[in-house]
């Protein structure tokens, strides 16, 4: 197995050969720390331009407590703001997506423009106190990067841009911007805390104990290293046929990808971003995947794929393949991640020793112990239960 030292740049931290404590894989009270001090401030994927194509086609997204909307603009711009009338706080617009011509609140019929400007009130002159060009859309900030919509809710920090800056020039090539989507969003619960599936995501020592299938691809070539925001995993097909009919058969007819240089035209590369979202990029395809905290307990994994356009069989058949082979290992992934949770909930284990290899573990609890001190603590601080 490859394994690359870690690059962060953040400061020492004297607990980096240990690994976070159990009992923060299930407090609620640390749970909302985390809303506060990790989550409202970070960036959050809610879709591509290409999901949002005309005037009016809407994406909403719900996410520790706020129901938030992106929205395609009469300009051709994205804008993101909270879903959520500045009349009585109803819902305003319903269901994943949508298209609309004006954003019209279904209590009171306050009307807001594509851009969030409230155009319209019924009796309106009945309101002493209200100022129509105050009483907009509360505005979100957003980031456009390489054609993917990202929505922050409050704070600072690195852009997205920033965040994956140290590989550039690798997403380059995949013309990202042109992606359109494949399939639909999907959402699948998971009674496990998001870190533990963040953490199962980014760690390269359990794919040839718990993966065969991605062993069988890769041989002894799965690669992970880390950078400050962004943890990099990588794994080129082998040549050697698998036992498996899907993959041999993947193997066997994943075709020509005439943008892609020649080392990328059989690599599989996958990147997650601080704190829970990450790209699954492939010759054929790329899926991004969101970790969404419901509880300290609880996890939404929220996911979808895109692609270029391609009619050829052979292309229509490696997708298909590429998601037989994911869904096993998402399977395997699913178990795991269980056996984890339900064993961190046990008094008797505290926090574990990290290998020099396992450098995104090292990488996230670094920077998790430094929003949320108590992170640093064998035991919750008392009353924390």
């Amino acid at each position: 197995m490859n394994m690359i030292s870690n690059h962060d740049p953040l400061s020492a931290d004297p607990l980096s050969d240990w690994g976070l404590p159990g009992w923060i894989y299930g407090s609620e009270r640390f749970f909302r720390e985390e809303q506060d001090k990790v989550f409202r401030p970070s960036w959050q994927i809610v879709c591509h331009l290409n999901d949002i194509p005309k005037a009016g086609d809407f994406h909403t997204f719900d996410f520790v407590g706020e129901s938030l909307v992106v929205v395609r603009g009469k300009d051709g711009g994205a804008r993101a703001f909270a879903n959520v009338c500045r009349h009585r706080g109803a819902r305003l617009l319903d269901g994943p997506t949508g298209r609309c011509g004006r954003i019209v609140c279904p209590y009171h019929a306050w009307t807001y423009d594509l851009d969030g400007r409230l155009i319209g009130v019924p009796m309106r002159d009945d309101y002493p106190a209200l100022d129509m060009a105050k009483e907009g859309l509360a505005k979100l900030e957003t980031e456009i990067w390489r054609g993917f919509v990202f929505v922050r809710l409050e704070g600072d920090g690195p852009s997205v841009a920033d965040m994956m800056a140290p590989y550039e020039h690798e997403v380059a090539h995949y013309r990202f911007e042109d992606l359109q989507p494949f399939g639909r969003v999907t959402l699948r619960p998971r009674d496990v805390n998001w870190k533990n599936i963040s953490d199962n995501y980014s760690d390269g020592l359990h794919i040839p104990v718990a993966h065969p299938g991605l062993t069988r691809l890769f041989g002894k070539g799965y690669g992970v290293e880390a950078q400050t925001y962004v943890d990099k995993m990588w794994g080129q097909l082998i040549d050697e046929p698998s036992n498996n009919p899907s993959e041999r058969l993947y193997q066997d007819i994943l075709p020509d990808v005439p943008h892609l240089p020649e080392d990328r035209k059989r690599l599989w590369t996958y990147f997650k971003l601080w704190p829970n979202f990450a790209f699954d990029i492939y010759p054929d395809q790329v899926d991004f995947m969101q970790f969404i905290p419901v509880s300290a307990g609880r996890t939404m994994i929220r996911e979808i794929a895109y692609a270029l356009p391609d009619d050829r069989r052979e292309m229509k058949a490696a997708r298909y393949l590429n998601w037989r082979i994911n869904r096993q290992v998402n399977a395997e992934d699913t178990e795991l991640v269980a056996r984890v949770q339900q064993g961190m909930a046990s008094r008797t284990f505290t926090a574990g020793p990290l290998a020099t290899s396992e450098v995104s573990l090292r990488s996230f609890g670094r920077k998790l112990r430094a929003l949320i001190p108590e992170s640093r603590l064998p035991r919750p601080p008392e009353g924390w239960w």
